[in-house]
């Protein structure tokens, strides 16, 4: 009975764990992303650092060979002024020299070997983490979505199902307020006298009340006398 309670316990406790993580999977992904970044950045480190021992190594080498180069050249001298002790101890130095020059050029190999490798983890390492951000990005922009469907379906919809109302309500409302405008106007011009006046005239009955411009322009000619 222990052993199934203890079971059913580590169930309940995993279901909870999982349920937390997919509550806050974006911030956590975001959490996660930037932990490995700060691992890409410590590898480009590790790499530039072993770059930068490769040629100290280099440059080590390079001091070697040409002490050995000078050695020989100087050992030979010795060997033809018959000085054969000092010569054999140039040959000790050069045989201890060319010993560090092959552990030298075993260590560039290595290091060449090691850095070749460490940049294409690095290269990929970047890959990954871009299409990570991306992803991001995108989990990011899609939650937002949601949560606004959640608002538009709950008591968003309703809100913006009486803001249209509403609008609906007040468009009628003003075009009414128009229609019934103009129908004043026109009942006003219809009783008055004046507009009834108005109206006889424009259809061509009796005087025209205003001069129109033939009017005008046959009085200004009238006036002009003909020269003599």
């Amino acid at each position: 009975m222990f052993k199934l309670i203890s079971i059913l316990l580590r169930g309940r406790a995993h279901d909870a764990e999982q349920a937390f993580a997919d509550r806050n999977a974006v911030p956590l992904l975001a959490q996660q992303i930037r932990d490995a970044a700060q691992s890409i950045q410590s590898a480009r480190r590790s790499v530039a650092v072993a770059i930068a021992q490769n040629e100290q190594e280099k440059g080590q080498h390079a001091a070697i060979v040409a002490r050995i180069a000078d050695l020989e050249v100087r050992a030979s001298a010795a060997l033809a002024k018959g000085n054969e002790g000092l010569a054999r101890e140039a040959a000790e130095a050069i045989a201890y020299l060319e010993a560090e020059r092959d552990a030298s050029e075993k260590a560039q190999a290595q290091f060449t070997t090691s850095i070749d490798k460490l940049k294409a983890i690095v290269r990929a390492s970047e890959a990954r983490l871009q299409e990570l951000q991306r992803g991001e990005r995108l989990a990011r922009a899609t939650q937002e979505a949601q949560k606004l469907d959640v608002v538009v379906a709950g008591p968003g919809l309703a809100t913006l199902d009486d803001a249209e109302e509403t609008l609906a309500r007040l468009r009628l409302r003003q075009s009414q307020n128009e229609l019934t405008a103009a129908a004043l106007k026109d009942m006003e011009g219809a009783i008055r006298p004046a507009g009834i006046i108005e109206k006889l005239a424009n259809a061509g009955f009796g005087a025209p009340l205003r001069s129109s411009a033939d009017d005008v322009l046959a009085r200004l000619k009238s006036r002009i006398t003909p020269a003599a």
